[in-house]
């Protein structure tokens, strides 16, 4: 359902492992500050796949207690007017046997009273079943709150990138002002002046680009939170660095105590067991009681009757589908044991390619850092020779560009860092994330 301007907005503000989910209300208006917290709260209580999976838990607690009521008592009541007449009779003795019934009321009661815990076995399977719900609802929390947070990042940089061909755009503008200047004296030819203006243009086309970007990546994390009607907002928050001491070994550790799919395989393994139980039990018979009390007959009121009984009711044994139904139900058990194992691979690969994936972006931080001091080494150099008439318009540019190309490359890897961190959050199952962040620009009052 889509959030209109100064809708409401539910926030769920932490996914506990019982059935109980802490709800809060609020509003979003334009002075509120959006930090990363904020957006994952907000994404909590609004994202559709995360109320999807969550409906998805009510439906399986419905379908368990549906099992449970076999073990409830089973009310009927009729009440019927018949106008009979027996053909084969008035045949046979060649007289019209024609006559009215009436049943004022047959009310009947059914209990089962035992099936040698088949309803037991389904109560189980349906019970894991329940819990397998709420592990892919944990799963689905999971990577809302990854896809969030990649969201968040890229707008970041997205502000960082509007910042650097803002940048752009001055300098260009400084270098046609003086090409122009230097022009009209006499001391530089007119090429300088034409080549300055495509610059300019250029940079203006790029710095255009980079406020497309910014609404983009808005439209982005708005439709990830669940609320892309959401009214504009300011975002705040740092594109940082923060260090992860963990090791391999215990990402690893820490996955197979936390990730919900591991679990959820081991409930599936465990269902699939269960079912073999179930079908080596379904030949076997139910003890049912069964009462009937029935008022009626030539008149409404004119005669009744009752009738109690306890029954052993068997079903009807097909040797052949038995013995099929149990080898069936033992092959979909090896087969769910083979997918346990493949997820728990899968698993492993994950993290072993996020991990590597992490350190990887966390070496690169150092050289986009001193490239970005090398550039604007290089770009002072080109400027002071510019100024005496020593360097080219076209060094100038090239020096510009580099400087312009290494900052974005610096910010870029920190948002590829911080993505890489929750992309390995989400492949552990948990949020490693501590201390304060470092080494970046905060954002406090930008607006969206």
């Amino acid at each position: 359902m889509p959030f209109a301007y100064g809708a409401e907005i539910k926030n769920i503000t932490s996914i506990p492992d019982k059935d109980v989910t802490a709800v809060i209300s609020g509003s979003v208006s334009y002075d509120y500050d959006m930090t990363l917290e904020n957006c994952i709260r907000i994404a909590l209580g609004n994202n559709p796949e995360i109320l999807s999976a969550f409906e998805d838990i009510l439906a399986n607690d419905s379908r368990l207690k549906q099992i449970w009521s076999n073990f409830f008592p089973q009310f009927s009541w009729q009440t019927s007017w018949s106008h009979i007449k027996q053909l084969q009779l008035s045949d046979a003795f060649n007289y019209n046997l024609e006559y009215e019934y009436y049943i004022l009321g047959q009310v009947t009661l059914q209990q089962m009273l035992y099936d040698f815990g088949v309803t037991q076995n389904q109560a189980t399977i349906q019970r894991l079943g329940l819990e397998s719900s709420k592990k892919t609802f944990a799963s689905v929390v999971n990577d809302v709150i990854y896809k969030t947070k990649n969201a968040y990042y890229e707008l970041l940089y997205s502000y960082e990138a509007e910042k650097v061909a803002q940048m752009n755009v001055d300098n260009y503008q400084t270098f046609y002002n003086q090409a122009k200047a230097l022009f009209t004296v006499g001391l530089s030819p007119k090429i300088d002046v034409t080549i300055a203006e495509v610059n300019l243009s250029q940079a203006k086309m790029r710095l255009i680009s980079a406020k497309n970007l910014i609404n983009t990546s808005v439209a982005n994390l708005n439709n990830v939170m669940g609320v892309p009607y959401i009214e504009k907002y300011n975002i705040k928050g740092e594109l940082g660095y923060t260090p992860l001491n963990l090791s391999f070994s215990d990402a690893i550790q820490k996955a197979y105590d936390s990730r919900p799919e591991l679990k959820r395989a081991e409930i599936e393994v465990e269902q699939a067991l269960q079912n073999v139980k179930l079908q080596k039990k379904l030949y076997f018979p139910q003890l049912e009681f069964d009462g009937h009390y029935q008022e009626g007959g030539k008149h409404w009121t004119s005669n009744n009757g009752w009738q109690i009984g306890v029954y052993l009711n068997f079903p009807i044994i097909n040797g052949a589908m038995i013995y099929n139904q149990v080898k069936e139900a033992n092959h979909l058990y090896n087969k769910q044991l083979a997918l346990a194992k493949k997820t728990q691979n899968d698993i492993y690969l994950e993290i072993q390619k996020s991990y590597l994936k992490l350190h990887e972006k966390e070496n690169q931080l150092p050289v986009a850092t001193l490239q970005v001091k090398q550039a604007k080494e290089n770009y002072r150099i080109s400027e002071a020779r510019y100024k005496v008439g020593v360097s080219s318009p076209i060094e100038m540019r090239e020096a510009q560009n580099t400087l312009a190309e290494s900052e974005l490359q610096y910010y870029k890897s920190l948002s590829e860092y911080n993505i890489a961190k929750s992309e390995l959050e989400r492949c552990i199952g948990i949020n490693l994330s501590s201390g304060s962040n470092f080494l970046g620009i905060n954002k406090n009052g930008k607006k969206y």
